[in-house]
């Protein structure tokens, strides 16, 4: 089994920045994608960014140029930098881990961000 464990969320005013910090322990495979997902009331949850083992890392389109994801595949943990914040980035983000091994997926209980305007 995988846990992760979220930090880093919080309210921040328009155009703030915000780090969120996702640490997986567990029975964690070496070939596996990390990323965050957000949901917003009202609204189905959305992939923000995910990075692989090696290194390769994919955004929405309404996040690049804003955000960057990080990884540090020693400490299993997967870093998201969130700058230039808007009130549409308010939402509940989810840690994901994904096994290419098996296919499995595993989720944080998710942080709170709320950016004010």
């Amino acid at each position: 089994q995988v846990q992760l464990v979220e930090s880093g969320g919080g309210m921040v005013q328009a155009g703030g920045s915000l780090r969120l910090s996702c640490v997986a322990s567990g029975s964690i495979f070496g070939i596996n994608t990390m990323g965050w997902y957000r949901q917003a009331p009202g609204k189905q949850r959305e992939l923000v960014a995910a990075i692989t083992t090696g290194g390769s890392s994919n955004y929405a389109d309404s996040v690049k140029g804003r955000f960057t994801i990080s990884r540090d595949n020693v400490k299993n943990t997967v870093i998201l930098q969130m700058n230039s914040l808007k009130p549409e980035d308010t939402a509940v983000y989810y840690c994901l881990l994904h096994h290419l091994i098996g296919r499995t997926d595993y989720w944080g209980q998710g942080t709170q961000v709320t950016v004010s305007a």
